[in-house]
């Protein structure tokens, strides 16, 4: 009698370098692949419309891969534990396969999962794959967990990383008779440039672009708000891609470039790590010097930032370019989350919500640490002053021709270099020939960036008083 088991797919996507896949294929004669569309998940504080159409578009060629294969994609909608429970029961499964998360939320959800499973006598299998190590092993020579990134990526770079497995070249047929549910419709949009398509097979040819060259100057490129990143990151989000795979063909690469690159997966790594230690950073700040720090009520501010009408043009740049493609450069959200907390004086929740719902790549652990980080209230502290940045000039060293800014705020397409990054100071002749009046095409800076500088050093610096005292 051949034995069953249901590997239940999540954020990873893929049949390339997935170990819970892997693992069941070697331990049962029929793998079902399952996917769960969870409402409380899909419908609840991460709730994001831009990322449910990808998340619609990655299943649909994940199902054709799998029947490629011979097989196909389970798709069941309700509470993951009942309809697991489910599934195993009409299909006799004997085991239930997953790739382990960090999240809170992912936590307990998969321990009424597990729960639901034993009281069936049904054996539940979390794996890693998620992230290039197992975050859970990375630790101080103490055990303690690291808070700090630098020492993090020397522990990290010295634990031994797991193999990385192949996709099989065939699957086992379902089981005659098996209900395979129904996948989500794509909305019938067409995803922006840059990620334009989503799914395991153009995650591999999008990572076969940047190894074949791109990554070379990633180390010299990355900050350069018109190209330099890689733009994997919703494919990592999604586990189109395995980011254990990433850095062991990065290393293969080999290049100062591309080992650059791998140090940007074990921050993703850090931040996962960070947040299966302290789950409580979802909420309030790591640091608790910071807890109470009095955040600003700007309702319009808010509004301003949103829309990406702040009148400092790579903050808007920026916002319209996440608005439009639900993907921003790592340059550009540092300094617009820079202007949210430190200009503006706003909470930064309401920048990581914001980013929830419009990011394709938007996901718990990362978006949390980088908000934070750029609070200064989080794990890695620098001194808060070293994470002001001055919108300005960021712009002037980052987009020194103005070729990101034009792109996304085309009103200033025709402002001259030397007064792109502060068009609030051309003349009224100046802005008849840009074609661009200041206060009416485009808007007049909503604050000033040297006066809110010295407020939030004083607001940080009062916050650090109090909680010393």
């Amino acid at each position: 009698m051949s034995s069953t088991c249901l590997l239940w797919m999540r954020r990873d996507l893929r049949l390339h370098d997935h170990p819970a896949l892997h693992r069941a294929r070697a331990e049962f004669d029929v793998v079902i692949p399952v996917f769960v569309l969870d409402d409380g998940l899909l419908h609840g504080r991460y709730a994001s419309s831009p990322r449910e159409r990808f998340l619609a578009g990655c299943l649909h060629a994940l199902d054709e891969q799998l029947r490629e294969r011979g097989s196909g994609l389970v798709v069941r909608r309700g509470a993951p534990a009942a309809e697991l429970r489910a599934l195993a029961r009409e299909t006799g499964a004997a085991a239930v396969f997953w790739t382990s998360d960090v999240s809170p939320y992912a936590r307990r959800r998969d321990a009424e999962v597990t729960a639901a499973l034993r009281e069936d006598g049904v054996h539940p299998v979390p794996c890693t794959g998620t992230y290039a190590r197992d975050v859970s092993r990375v630790r101080k020579d103490d055990g303690g967990a690291f808070t700090v990134f630098t020492p993090y990526w020397k522990a990290w770079e010295r634990l031994a990383a797991r193999d990385v497995y192949g996709a099989p070249r065939a699957l086992g047929d379902l089981p005659a008779g098996l209900d395979r549910g129904s996948l989500p419709a794509p909305d019938g949009g067409v995803l922006a440039a840059p990620v334009c398509e989503p799914g395991e097979p153009a995650a591999r040819e999008a990572l076969r672009r940047w190894l074949d060259g791109p990554v070379d100057r990633y180390g010299d490129r990355h900050d350069t708000l018109a190209g330099g990143t890689s733009v994997l990151s919703p494919y990592l989000r999604w586990g189109c891609l395995s980011a254990r795979e990433c850095e062991d063909r990065a290393r293969r690469r080999g290049t100062a470039g591309a080992l650059a690159w791998v140090r940007q997966l074990a921050w993703r790594d850090f931040y996962a790590s960070v947040l299966l230690e302290h789950p409580d950073n979802v909420r309030r700040e790591f640091q608790p010097r910071f807890r109470a720090l009095e955040w600003v009520d700007d309702a319009d501010g808010l509004d301003a930032w949103r829309r990406g009408e702040t009148g400092f043009p790579l903050v808007d740049a920026g916002m319209r370019q996440l608005a439009a493609t639900g993907w921003m450069h790592n340059r550009a959200r540092m300094v617009v989350g820079s202007f949210l907390t430190k200009d503006l004086h706003l909470d930064w929740r309401a920048g990581e919500r914001h980013f929830a719902e419009l990011l394709l790549d938007g996901e718990p652990a990362q978006n949390n640490g980088n908000w934070q980080w750029i609070a200064s209230t989080g794990v890695d502290p620098a001194p808060y002053f070293r994470r002001i940045f001055n919108p300005i000039l960021q712009q002037q060293k980052f987009d020194p021709d103005g070729t990101y800014v034009r792109r996304w705020i085309p009103e200033l397409a025709a402002v001259p270099d030397d007064r792109l990054a502060e068009p609030w100071r051309m003349s009224p002749a100046e802005q008849r020939d840009a074609g661009c009046a200041i206060g009416l095409d485009y808007p007049a800076p909503i604050v000033d960036h040297a006066e809110e500088r010295r407020r939030a050093m004083d607001r940080y610096r009062a916050a650090s008083a109090d909680a010393a005292a």
